[in-house]
């Protein structure tokens, strides 16, 4: 292949990926600095911003590493941007726990509704507002149709949005460009201190529109993903259809 026709295709590329809402900027050069290899399984080599992305929880102790999963998402996302909505019936994170992944948590503004149809709209709402850095959302259910109304959401604002599933009857298909399981992974003691260590996960990305799934066991330290021989990334294809 030509440089010419190499270059052309490059170019085809991002503007598919742009039709389809999925931008670059100077977040996306921060976030792939935090996520290191991680990147590679998305298009053009980079996270995706300004679109939804799906979390499933299954079990009540997978909710908590989810949420410490998204924060450090979302920490990079917040150095130029407003601040961010997290929305739900029940929240359960720890506020002052947000520091450990560089967020003040005076920047989260969080929202508790009893009913999913409430916290649906709201949800739908706060996407739409340009100022903020990203929305994340618990809830349970999340049809195909008002998933399709939350991208089409961000595609206009330009906000990163998270939608955290919990124990959802099934697992539907929906407009969301990537689809993750996130569940925790014992931690290295710290100086032989018991109760000391780094978060680990497995991270499982299940679905990534126009990406290849894998699955990577990490580290979160020092503001960044780590990937080692004892915490190794193992590209995995998975036999999940893609959206």
């Amino acid at each position: 292949m030509t440089a010419a026709k190499a270059h052309i295709i490059s170019a085809l590329r991002k503007d598919i990926l742009s039709l389809q809402g999925i931008r670059h900027d100077g977040n996306n050069s921060r976030l792939d600095k935090t996520i290191g290899i991680l990147k590679n399984a998305f298009p053009d080599q980079t996270f995706p911003v300004g679109v939804m992305h799906e979390f499933i929880v299954q079990a009540a102790e997978d909710g908590a590493v989810t949420n410490a999963f998204v924060a450090s998402i979302v920490n990079p996302l917040m150095v130029d941007c407003g601040p961010v909505i997290w929305v739900g019936n029940n929240t359960s994170v720890f506020p002052p726990a947000l520091k450990a992944f560089g967020i003040a948590p005076e920047k989260i503004i969080f929202i508790e509704l009893k009913k999913e149809k409430e916290m649906l709209w709201v949800i739908e709402e706060a996407l739409k507002c340009e100022g903020l850095a990203a929305v994340i959302g618990e809830i349970k259910e999340l049809s195909f149709t008002q998933s399709r109304r939350l991208q089409l959401a961000v595609e206009k604002s330009k906000v990163t949005g998270f939608i955290i599933r919990n124990n959802p009857r099934a697992m539907n298909i929906t407009a969301c460009v990537t689809r993750w399981k996130i569940t925790s992974l014992p931690g290295e003691n710290i100086d032989n201190l018991p109760g000391v260590s780094f978060p680990r996960w497995n991270v499982d990305l299940l679905k990534v529109r126009n990406g290849k799934p894998a699955t990577w066991q990490i580290e979160y330290s020092a503001g960044r993903f780590r990937y080692n021989n004892k915490i190794a990334a193992i590209p995995q294809q998975l036999q999940q259809k893609t959206g």
